[in-house]
């Protein structure tokens, strides 16, 4: 029993040691398969780098070849085409050397050919000289009576013929001309027919009743001279009833003295102060006046893009009158008609028309600088960059300065006709306001006078002259020296009263 348990312990140990023995085996049997699998593996990898790095090496050698082929190539061309060059040049030195050779050679021909030429002339006219000298011998006439003689001969022969001819050409051209000239200035002026109505010196203002007449005077009369010396004019103030005339030969003092005094009847104030007021307010919308006056015959000429200082100075002209003419209306016609004139003879409208508009601009400020109102006018329209085409066209229409163009004919024609039509002007209102025009400028030549006015149709001047320049005494001998330069220098009917006044102002405010 014993012997059996022992010898069941030996074999199950034999047992144990044989299978550890043999799972050793089988484990160092597996670890070398394994050994062997990786070993392979990577000898596999290995030998697979190896290939790929000689195909790289292989690949990069070829391309290396490649470029190195393709810069040889590249190279190889440009040494073939700098040879080109080279070769071009070469060629066009010689071409050049060769023309340069053949200038020369040309130019050495037509130097000799010129030479043979003077020569040869030299020799024709040694011949004519000859010949002439023996036409002069035989005919015993010089050259220049043979050839006066020949004339001579060919226009008594010619003469008649000649003179019948011109005189029928030029009868039949100025009949021509004559009636295709009337036709377009009867075009003309039918396509334009304006009334013309003119103011003159006087202006009438309708008032409420009798009694303002005397608020209008003042307590002895300081109302009445106060306006009259901040206007400059003449206020008639008579029997008529529910009327006060306004007289003046300047239309902007009259308009000024009627705004306001419309203005003090309205306001029922009537005193030296508010007189002073309200002829200021009237300056000031006469201002305005003159602005829209010069706006609206711009828009009426279909003129556009004039300076608003243009359009003022235009607008002056609404109270500048030329022969009982009122001036604006004048140069609106003008203006009118050498628009016709120039479109029916294919000059340019535009021109004449702006032309026409501003012929007569220079008259808005001639009484305040020197020189002709044309030669003023140009200076404007040079100032505010009229085109010279403009100034050009309107400064010949007096005939100052010579016709250049077209258009300064047309502008000269369309102001005689606007002149010149039944009723447009009256010489004698003309004579009349110049003459109280120069009697104002002598007057105000003087330094110490401050204002003058011309009234009574130019009997009487008013002087108002600067207190700081001049005392009593003073005043006094100004008004003798005024009185002998006006005997002196103007030419007048009967007598003028002159009026000095000198009026010393305080003025204080309290506050």
């Amino acid at each position: 029993m014993l012997s059996f348990s022992v010898f069941s312990v030996i074999f199950a140990l034999g047992s144990l040691a044989l299978g550890i023995f043999l799972g050793y085996l089988t484990r160092q049997n597996l670890a070398k398969k394994q050994l062997s699998t990786a070993e392979g593996q990577a000898a596999k990898m290995l030998s697979e780098a190896e290939a790929q790095a000689k195909e790289v090496t292989l690949e990069a050698k070829n391309k290396a070849i490649e470029i190195l082929e393709e810069a040889k190539k590249n190279e190889q061309a440009r040494e073939e085409k700098f040879l080109l060059q080279e070769q071009r040049i070469e060629k066009r030195e010689l071409q050049v050397e060769k023309n340069l050779q053949e200038t020369e050679t040309e130019k050495k021909r037509l130097l000799q050919k010129a030479e043979e030429v003077k020569s040869i002339r030299e020799e024709t006219e040694k011949l004519r000289e000859q010949e002439l000298s023996r036409l002069e011998k035989l005919s015993e006439l010089s050259k220049e009576e043979a050839s006066e003689r020949m004339f001579r001969l060919v226009e008594e022969e010619s003469k008649d013929a000649l003179v019948k001819r011109m005189s029928k050409l030029e009868k039949e051209g100025q009949e021509e001309l004559e009636k295709r000239s009337l036709s377009i200035m009867a075009t003309i002026i039918q396509k334009y027919s304006r009334s013309h109505v003119s103011e003159f010196t006087t202006t009438t203002v309708v008032i409420p009743s009798d009694e303002v007449k005397g608020k209008i005077i003042g307590k002895e009369g300081r109302n009445i001279r106060a306006l009259e010396k901040e206007t400059g004019v003449e206020l008639i103030v008579d029997d008529t009833p529910e009327t006060v005339i306004i007289s003046g030969f300047d239309p902007v003092r009259r308009e000024i003295a009627r705004i306001a005094l419309e203005k003090l009847i309205t306001d029922g104030r009537i005193h030296p102060a508010r007189i002073e007021e309200a002829v200021e307010e009237g300056k000031k919308e006469i201002d305005t006046k003159i602005k829209e006056a010069g706006e609206a015959a711009a828009y009426d000429a279909g003129i556009a893009g004039l300076h608003p200082k243009l359009l003022y100075i235009l607008g002056r002209l609404r109270y500048r009158y030329s022969y009982k003419q009122n001036v604006l209306l004048h140069s609106l016609e003008v203006s009118y008609l050498a628009g016709a004139l120039a479109a029916e003879l294919g000059a340019d409208v535009s021109c004449a028309k702006k032309a026409g508009l501003l012929h007569d601009i220079g008259k808005a400020v001639d009484h305040e600088i020197e020189g002709t109102h044309v030669k003023i006018g140009m200076r404007i329209l040079e100032k505010f960059g009229l085109g010279q085409n403009v100034i050009d066209a309107m400064k010949c229409h007096h005939d100052e300065y010579p016709h250049q163009t077209i258009e300064s004919f047309i502008v000269t024609a369309a102001d005689a006709i606007s002149a010149a039509r039944p009723g447009a002007r009256k010489e004698t209102a003309e004579k009349y306001i110049k003459r109280l025009e120069e009697l104002e400028i002598l007057v105000n030549s003087f330094p110490e006078v401050e204002k003058s006015y011309a009234i009574s149709a130019g009997r009487e001047v008013r002087i108002f002259v600067n207190p700081e320049k001049t005392d009593d005494l003073g005043a006094m001998k100004l008004a003798r020296d005024i009185a002998k330069r006006i005997e002196e220098e103007l030419k007048y009917p009967g007598e003028i009263k002159v009026n000095v006044f000198r009026e010393t102002r305080a003025v204080e405010y309290a506050r």
